[in-house]
């Protein structure tokens, strides 16, 4: 008898990633309908930025913190890795990603009053950010890599997605 041989990693991240994405549309799929509709009606425009000062303080510094940390994270993601100005822009997006993430935790309104599915990414990034930085101080690169760049994906790449849905504020920014 031969000892079978595990499925390669990328197979496996391909996989969970596939059923994480699965169970959001099946999530999504009683709101189909609506989503559909409002996005038929809609056209790209100069953003209305008015929308976003007329939110209340806590939302305006959520979107101000991420996209301070999308930015960030797209020149940490493009330059070397491990210089001077790497550990400068990576402790600046740490802080962003940490404003972001607390700042939601006093936004609602999807749920009404009550934290939505949303809401356990912000979790996610409180857990993952701190385990991210201990890594690279444990100079554990691999680790420290994997974590920081699923916060760029799932924390703001993913949330961020979610955020341009017809009918939410990002949408309306730019497309209503």
């Amino acid at each position: 008898m031969s000892a079978q041989k595990a499925p390669p990693k990328g197979a496996l991240r391909f996989v969970m990633w596939g059923g994480i994405l699965a169970l959001l549309a099946l999530a999504m799929a009683p709101f189909a309908q609506d989503v559909l509709r409002i996005a038929g009606r809609a056209r790209l425009h100069a953003p209305d930025i008015g929308l976003i000062l007329a939110e209340p303080v806590m939302v305006q510094l959520h979107i101000a913190s991420a996209v301070t940390a999308f930015f960030i994270g797209l020149v940490i993601l493009f330059r070397r890795k491990g210089t001077g100005m790497h550990k400068t822009l990576g402790w600046a997006w740490v802080a962003a990603m940490v404003t972001t993430a607390v700042s939601s935790l006093f936004i609602t309104g999807l749920n009404g009053d009550a934290y939505s599915l949303i809401h356990l990414i912000t979790g996610w990034v409180i857990v993952a950010l701190p385990l991210g930085v201990r890594a690279i101080r444990n100079r554990n690169v691999n680790a420290h890599k994997r974590f920081m760049t699923g916060l760029f994906v799932g924390g703001l790449l993913v949330a961020g997605a979610f955020t341009f849905v017809p009918g939410r504020l990002m949408w309306n920014v730019f497309f209503s």
